[in-house]
């Protein structure tokens, strides 16, 4: 089990809260909850150890690809693939 901390610059706000993942399958879960600030603070617990540079990589990605919103990521995965952590990522907002 490993504990990941992420903190990233932010260019849009939204509002409200925001759940999303995959019924029934285990494999992932994400909170998206908005605050006015100027970050995306990204909290995930996973179950694969050493993943740290796979969620670097996928949230340096999705910045260039969209614009990231401010507030708290929680992200419960276990085991999901990144493809599976995009589309979550993506859905919860």
């Amino acid at each position: 089990m490993e504990k990941i901390t992420l903190t990233l610059p932010a260019s849009r706000t939204l509002s409200g809260k925001a759940l999303a993942g995959v019924v029934g399958s285990g494999d992932m879960e994400v909170l998206f909850t908005a605050d006015q600030g100027q970050t995306l603070a990204i909290d995930i617990t996973t179950s694969v150890d050493n993943s740290r540079s796979r969620w670097d990589a996928l949230f340096t990605r999705l910045q260039t690809v969209s614009s990231l919103p401010a507030g708290k990521l929680t992200i419960h995965d276990f085991g999901a693939t990144p493809g599976r952590s995009t589309h979550s990522y993506r859905t919860s907002l």
